[in-house]
């Protein structure tokens, strides 16, 4: 059986003189706008995934496209391989940026820097993933049998997706997940996400004629806004945020209802705990005020496990055979790869391409970096996979669960 170090010397050559293949696959894509709000757009996709996936590392075993009624559809793609076990990939293919971005941001490779909407996250991703399985397979390198799961409503908290994804992930020895890094990186951990909405309900009135009457819920509302500011701890790496705020109808009334969404970042489970008891017990001071606390956790947090530890050392081994080991991370972003991690299973996340600006309209990726990733990965998958060494960890903690909850006036 071929070694990666062996093969390495034919893989470098041949992802080198790959490079404009996979520069146009990654420009089809990015030219290829899929706003996470857009079903037409997310379906074309999908069906060009699904034949970009054949045509590249096909003919595929098993494809299950699953559509949905609200959010882009959910490809599952695999192929069976030679090594015992078998790995997940998950990746998304749906982006932040609307239609008709690429006009103002068109698909560009200028001195190194690839720029275009959701080139960063994650396109380029999509394609160091395939690209890597592709060079692996070519180059004669065994690999474990590996299922792709792709969706188009990462972006949106993948609320139709994940029990797809969560699905796909029983029976796996690992998950990979193919969003960006930052430079030559893996991210280890990462935060978990809460999502709420604050809402008050009071007694409008007349704003001079009859004040007393009135219960306002936008002044309720500031009341516990402040409470909730109080939940954030820095230094256990907790995040409080109120981003967006609403109430009242008019300037001479009395607001009857305002609400306030809200944005939590734990890194434990202990913290997201804390945060639930304190946003379930929120009260107003005027009891003629009534609060509710809707919404819950999208997304736990991702840690760095016992089999994630033993994941990362062979991939080291791996790396440093590219180019040099990986820096290891730790974000407060939350992905796909925050479920795997819940479940037990040992994950890597940031394989994708190398980059910064998500988000943002500067994002773009290094040109420079594309080959060394899809090189690495596919030495990932061919040497760092071996079951024996990869076992799931049986103390990992129980999901959280996303919840609603009122909170009656006193």
């Amino acid at each position: 059986m071929r070694t990666f170090a062996s093969a390495l010397p034919a893989l470098l050559a041949e992802v080198a003189a790959e490079h404009e293949e996979t520069l146009s696959d990654l420009r089809c894509l990015v030219e290829m706008e899929t706003p996470s709000t857009d079903l037409p757009s997310l379906h074309r996709c999908a069906d060009h995934l699904h034949s970009w996936l054949d045509r590249q590392i096909g003919p595929l075993d098993r494809v299950d496209r699953i559509d949905h009624e609200v959010h882009g559809p959910t490809l599952v793609a695999e192929i069976r391989g030679d090594l015992p076990g078998r790995v997940l990939i998950v990746g998304h293919y749906d982006t932040v940026w609307p239609l008709g971005t690429l006009e103002s941001i068109p698909f560009t490779v200028t001195d190194g820097i690839i720029r275009g909407p959701g080139v960063l996250d994650m396109k380029a991703g999509l394609v160091t993933g395939v690209h890597a399985v592709r060079l692996a397979r070519r180059t004669g390198l065994a690999l474990p049998t590996i299922t792709f799961v792709l969706n188009g409503d990462e972006e949106l908290g993948s609320r139709s997706s994940r029990p797809i994804i969560e699905r796909e992930a029983a029976g796996a020895i690992a998950g990979f997940v193919l969003e960006p890094g930052v430079g030559w990186d893996l991210k280890t951990e990462r935060k978990g996400v809460g999502v709420f909405t604050i809402g008050t309900t009071g007694i409008e009135s007349h704003a001079g004629n009859d004040p007393k009457g009135g219960a306002s819920a936008v002044v309720a509302l500031s009341e516990l806004i402040l409470q909730v500011a109080q939940g954030t701890d820095l230094e256990a790496g907790t995040s409080v945020n109120v981003g967006i705020i609403r109430g009242g109808s008019a300037r001479n009334v009395i607001a009857g209802t305002a609400e306030a969404e809200v944005d939590v970042r734990v890194t434990t489970r202990s913290e997201a705990e804390r945060i639930h008891r304190l946003l379930t017990t929120l009260t107003a001071s005027d009891p003629r005020v009534s609060v509710s606390v809707t919404g819950g956790w999208n997304r736990p947090p991702m840690q760095l496990t016992a089999g994630s530890h033993a994941l990362v050392d062979r991939v080291q081994a791996v790396a440093a055979l590219v180019r040099s080991e990986l820096g290891l991370r730790s974000v407060g972003g939350g992905s796909d790869g925050n479920f795997l991690a819940a479940l037990g299973l040992p994950v890597l996340d940031g394989l994708g391409a190398s980059g910064n600006g998500p988000h943002a309209r500067d994002e773009h990726v290094m040109e420079s970096d594309i080959d060394d990733r899809i090189v690495l990965f596919a030495g990932i998958l061919a040497e760092a996979c071996a079951p024996k060494a990869l076992t799931s960890d049986t103390d990992a903690p129980e999901p959280m669960t996303t919840t609603a909850r009122e909170t009656a006036a006193v």
